[in-house]
């Protein structure tokens, strides 16, 4: 096992003894960027020289005697859709291909502050509107499992260079499964954080009152260590919640004794992969043997799910994207006749193909004469939606369900087929839609490919879903395999 391959914990460990340096972290994750990235094609922008300063400053605090922090000098890849200072953040578009943010996002900043070694940026779908990193304007990134195959969207490149062993841990930006699927996809964990939990400062906002960041590591207490970083009320956002979060480690007990999961039958509709189902099913008896208890509930408003997310999110994005005019920053088309032109002109040639269909959904969705007959009726399903959880959790502590439908797709397999691309996120986007947090954690693979399993909490309770997933994992060994890119095993 190679330094990159190691998790957070034993990597900080190694490095607060001085057994190991940072810089030696550091050097050891580039040389494997170099060795697959031709490949994976996990990022759009490097950093190597600053995270080598930073590398070394963690270097220089161990060798006076200073305690570090548990994520010092481990090395984590960020979506590019978040705020870094100086370093570049496209979104994966043309329209933001050469904007430098003049400052970071709050989750950068408690990161950097934890001494924490920043890789780059990864790919994405662009403006995160997408479920497979092919929407990207420059490339798309391909599964380390199977490489003609997706990673899942729209954080694609930050599960895939944690899979690939090509960071430690990454960030990502959660809309409607876009930390969680990936994750699936791609056989790694990845949470989505209650609503509010985690600061969206700095965040490019594609649906503001969905988008959430959060980690995708390789096992559930790099999960716990990266939530007790970024978790936390930021005066900078308004929907940050004013609650003090727990020690998320402490919930690693490994005991889920008397835990009551709820297995709603809707999240097994037609369309589900009957492996992906069995896998499910064989989780939850898994979970069984280890002392929870377990039986089927109904959510019986999902199967509206989808059609009032598509409604909201694009009406959300059309309203955020508007700001993108080619006047302040980002691209800028040609000199035109007049003002409208060079909107019209810069918008046309900024965008891809999926944000326009969204932001045109959008708009009219919010038009007048359709705001009453599409987006408040979306709202009320929202609405109903959520008190299903909240009934289902008056009976339940947990409900657990598949993340992904299915195993990853091939490349190409659905981008003319929206329906069946949109129905990637079908068991994710409710717990966005209600503000709800979720992980997925890996449960079983299907002819090499990596099977999701999604728990689902309350409101900020967070740690309770990092406990039943601790205890599914430390009982399974799904999280310990690895994709063998080069043929080696490594």
């Amino acid at each position: 096992m190679g330094l990159y391959d190691m998790p957070i914990n034993n990597l900080n460990k190694l490095i607060a003894s001085g057994a190991v340096q940072a810089t030696e972290v550091v050097e050891d994750v580039f040389d494997r960027i170099e060795q697959v990235e031709g490949k994976v094609r996990a990022y759009l922008t490097l950093n190597k020289e600053a995270a080598l300063q930073q590398a070394r400053r963690i270097d220089e605090q161990v060798a006076h005697g200073e305690e570090i922090d548990p994520l010092a000098g481990v090395p984590v890849a960020l979506k590019d859709n978040i705020c870094t200072k100086g370093l570049r953040t496209t979104c994966a578009s043309r329209f933001l291909e050469s904007f430098q943010p003049p400052y970071d996002a709050t989750v950068v900043e408690r990161l950097r502050a934890r001494g924490a070694v920043i890789l780059g940026k990864t790919n994405m779908d662009e403006f995160a509107m997408g479920s497979s990193c092919e929407n990207s304007a420059f490339f798309p990134t391909h599964n380390p499992w199977d490489l003609q195959r997706v990673p899942g969207g729209s954080s694609g490149g930050s599960a895939a260079a944690v899979a690939a062993g090509e960071a430690v841990y990454a960030l990502g930006s959660d809309t409607g499964g876009s930390v969680r699927q990936p994750a699936a996809l791609c056989g790694v964990v990845g949470m989505k954080p209650t609503y509010g939990f985690v600061s969206r400062f700095g965040v490019v906002a594609f649906a503001s009152s969905l988008d959430q960041i959060g980690p995708v590591t390789r096992n559930v207490q790099d999960c716990a260590l990266v939530m007790n970083a970024i978790c936390g009320r930021d005066p900078l956002d308004s929907t940050s919640a004013d609650i003090a979060p727990p020690d998320f480690t402490s919930f690693l007990t490994g005991n889920v004794k008397g835990l009551r999961l709820g297995v709603p039958k809707e999240y097994f509709a037609a369309g589900t992969d009957p492996a992906v189902a069995d896998a499910v099913r064989a989780a939850v008896d898994k979970l069984c043997e280890l002392g929870a208890v377990a039986e089927e509930c109904s959510l019986p408003h999902t199967e509206y799910g989808l059609s009032a997310y598509y409604i909201i999110a694009t009406a959300e994005a059309s309203s955020n994207l508007a700001r993108y005019d080619g006047v302040c920053y980002g691209r800028r088309d040609e000199v035109r006749a007049d003002l409208l032109e060079m909107y019209l002109h810069t918008r046309k040639n900024g965008f891809g193909p999926e944000v326009k269909r969204r932001i045109m959904l959008g708009t009219y969705a919010l038009g007048s004469g359709y705001y009453e007959a599409y987006y408040l009726k979306a709202q009320k399903v929202r609405t109903l939606i959520r008190r299903d959880f909240e009934q289902a959790f008056q009976k339940y502590d947990v409900l657990v369900a598949p993340t992904s439908p299915t195993t990853a797709f091939k490349i190409g397999e659905r981008t003319e087929d929206l329906l069946a691309m949109y129905m990637t996120d079908v068991c994710t986007l409710p717990v966005n839609l209600a503000g709800l947090p979720g992980i997925s954690i890996p449960c079983g693979f299907k002819d090499g490919l990596p099977i999701g399993l999604q728990l689902i909490g309350r409101q900020f309770d967070d740690g309770r879903l990092l406990q039943a997933a601790y205890a599914f994992e430390q009982n399974t060994d799904f999280h310990q395999r690895r994709p063998q890119l080069d043929g080696t095993g490594r």
